[in-house]
């Protein structure tokens, strides 16, 4: 078959989509190439739909093969393991507004592979992949209700950047990723560092109007090449059911729905589920157990959301703008170095910060290169969190993509990790969950951090914001519960101290959301975010002056990196003695920068004292209390600091004539000298002469 292909200038590259060659027996398949780097993207979809399949299976993967950089895989099989955290959240960030593309009802299993297969360290492939995954999702043929694209935005003196390289976005006051169809957006990902609410919205529409000229080119390409759209058509609502559920279930569901409390809510829900199936599944109706559960589902979704679009009080009985209660206790765990225990509502987390050495920084490595990263940030969201048994193990996508949305809040206010001593370990346990536990994380994250002693710029917090929207009409909620957040149509996270923003995420449900509503969610989250820190701050308002005392105290000095071999000793020797004798811990880079970990100052000072005395270099004119290490015929050699020994000649000893210098010295005396000066070799001259000398 013979390939098609269609390129565009995106930004300063070039993007090119091909397919009809590769992977034909895919339902599609394109090969996306942003300059070098190339990814090929498939979908494959089931005709048929599972028997008795009550959701919709959509798997995204995305995956990284070392040859695209050129690499060998390390380890003992020498081939790509288990996804890498970078892999996980490129499938969450491909998966969530593709997701919304299915029309409601459409249940048959559709499967996404990104692969990449050439990259340039400067371009990240999650553009192309996201360009490929709605390339592909047209050309199948599959059921949609619109064709994606996406891009990256940056934002640097005042000027918006379409697709910048990783090199501009390590310059750049932004790095979003915005995704959406031709009428609307229908996700965004972003770190930004303290940028107001009008630029942020800026950068959203930016990417979105930019993001035109690729719906058009996979529009282009779909004409050409696309398959014939499957003839499908949703299952008709079941009226009859319809009816009967309301009938039975209306009135107990918006009694529970009054219930503020989610656990005695939610037992209610399921009693009156229970009744239900007892009265309808049976042979005399026909319904199914499904059937019957999906009807209610929705039930519940038109209660709940008419409640709110008609100004009724919501779930717990606030109204669109008020925050939950918030109570903040810090230091809350005696031997740790920061923590903090945070609730807002039926939401709670223990943050915990723990600060390391250079050693415990985590080494990444990515098609991209090795990178250190001295920030960590880690969320477990514990079944008993919501009630429930179930399996702990490692953790799952949405845990990993929390603990990077919480971590890009505060990445803003961090001191600067090039030059701190430090590296910092945040671990978020989610003890109880009812609505946005990531923004908990973060809120929980500010102060851990500011317990423990680290000097953050400014405190942040976060919010969630819901939506929820019939035709025209559309109400905007301001710290969503979960069962609002399952029954709404967005999902809009902010995060930001008291001047900006410095992380937004938002997610649709429905075909996407306009300007309006986005610039409105903006201005509520604000103003909710604002309430949070002053709750906050009337805790702690700044970081401690003091760390823990199981803290470790890090001195930080230089040396000359010609020294580094005499710290370090042959065979680590100098240092494995240094850190045993003294309890510290020694870290030095390849430019002399040397820090010691101890838990107590005295420690660290004396062993900043021994590498002092170890890389000092003699200097002329100045004296030293030095060792007798050898006697000779025209003088002697005195030890003067570690590893450096100079000559006091014979007629340098004393003012008057000596004849033999074992007269006057004798190995092991101690002695002070004076350094005279060096010799065209390196060699240092001594004098006693003139020269106080101990008793």
């Amino acid at each position: 078959m013979k390939a098609i292909k269609k390129s565009i200038q995106y930004g300063k590259y070039t993007l090119s989509l091909e397919t009809g060659e590769i992977a034909r027996q895919a339902t599609a398949a394109v090969m996306v190439s942003l300059d070098d780097t190339t990814v090929l993207v498939t979908l494959v979809a089931k005709k048929d739909v599972k028997p008795g399949q009550d959701f919709f299976p959509l798997t995204v993967n995305y995956q990284e093969k070392a040859y695209a950089a050129g690499k060998i895989p390390g380890g003992f099989f020498k081939r790509e393991g288990r996804p890498t955290e970078k892999e996980t959240l490129t499938s969450r960030l491909i998966d969530r507004p593709l997701r919304p593309l299915f029309p409601e009802g459409f249940l048959n299993e559709v499967q996404v592979i990104a692969t990449v297969m050439s990259v340039n360290p400067d371009v990240d492939p999650d553009i192309a992949s996201m360009i490929g995954a709605a390339a592909v999702l047209a050309l199948s043929g599959v059921p949609s209700t619109g064709i994606l694209a996406a891009a990256r935005v940056g934002y640097k003196n005042g000027t918006y950047l379409l697709n910048p390289s990783s090199s501009e976005i390590a310059e750049s006051e932004l790095n979003l990723v915005v995704a959406g169809t031709k009428e609307a957006v229908l996700m965004v990902e972003s770190e930004a560092k303290i940028l107001s609410e009008e630029v942020m919205l800026g950068a959203v529409m930016f990417g979105h109007d930019e993001m035109q000229k690729v719906i058009a080119m996979i529009e282009e390409l779909t004409n050409e090449a696309g398959k014939p759209k499957w003839d499908w058509k949703p299952s008709e609502i079941h009226h009859v059911l319809s009816a009967k559920v309301a009938e039975l279930a209306k009135a107990g569901l918006e009694k529970a729905y009054s219930v503020a409390e989610k656990a005695a809510r939610n037992e209610l829900i399921s009693e009156l589920q229970a009744e239900l199936l007892n009265n309808l599944c049976t042979e005399e109706t026909g319904f199914t157990k499904d059937q019957i559960t999906n009807e209610y589902n929705n039930l519940q979704s038109t209660i709940v959301r008419g409640r709110i679009l008609d100004n009724k009080p919501r779930i717990d009985g606030r109204d669109t703008k008020t925050v939950r209660p918030i109570s903040i206790r810090t230091g809350v765990l005696p031997r740790t170095h920061g923590s903090v225990l945070f609730t807002r509502g039926e939401t709670q987390a223990i943050v915990v910060a723990t600060l390391g050495t250079g050693r415990d920084a985590q080494m990444l490595d990515g098609l991209e290169g090795e990178t250190k990263d001295s920030f960590m940030l880690h969320y477990n969201f514990p079944p008993y969190s919501v009630g429930e048994c179930g399996q702990v193990g490692s953790p799952k996508r949405r845990e990993i993509g929390h603990g990077r949305l919480a971590k890009r809040g505060v990445m803003a206010v961090l001191p600067d990790m090039e030059k701190y001593p430090y590296v910092l370990r945040v671990v978020s346990e989610i003890t109880e969950s009812n609505g946005s536990s990531s923004m908990a994380s973060v809120c929980g994250t500010s102060l851990a951090l500011m317990d423990a002693g680290v000097p953050l710029k400014a405190p942040v917090a976060g919010i969630a914001m819901g939506l929820v929207k019939e035709g025209d009409r559309f109400a905007i909620l301001t710290d969503i519960l979960g069962d609002e957040d399952h029954l709404g149509d967005m999902d809009f996270k902010v995060t930001g101290t008291a001047t900006g923003v410095t992380a937004l995420q938002m997610d649709i449900k429905i075909n996407g959301i306009t300007k309006e509503i986005m610039k409105i969610a903006l201005a509520q989250a604000k103003d909710a975010r604002l309430h949070i820190l002053g709750k906050m701050n009337a805790v702690l308002d700044s970081s401690r002056e003091t760390m823990s005392a199981y803290a470790p105290r890090i001195t930080t000095m230089n040396i000359n990196p010609d020294k580094i071999r005499d710290v370090i000793g042959k065979g680590g020797a100098v240092i494995r003695s240094l850190t045993e004798e003294l309890g510290v811990t020694i870290d030095i880079t390849d430019d002399g920068v040397v820090k010691i970990a101890a838990v107590n100052q005295a420690s660290a000072d004396a062993a900043k004292a021994r590498i002092e005395s170890i890389t000092a270099e003699l200097e002329v004119g100045k004296v030293y209390l030095g060792t007798v290490v050898k006697l000779m015929e025209f003088g002697a050699f005195v030890n003067v600091l570690p590893g450096q020994d100079g000559l006091v000649h014979i007629s340098q000893i004393c003012e008057e004539r000596v004849e033999n210098v074992a007269d006057k010295l004798s190995e092991g005396q101690q002695v002070n000298v004076v350094a005279l000066e060096f010799d065209k070799q390196g060699r240092v001259k001594l004098s006693m002469r003139g020269v106080e000398q101990p008793n």
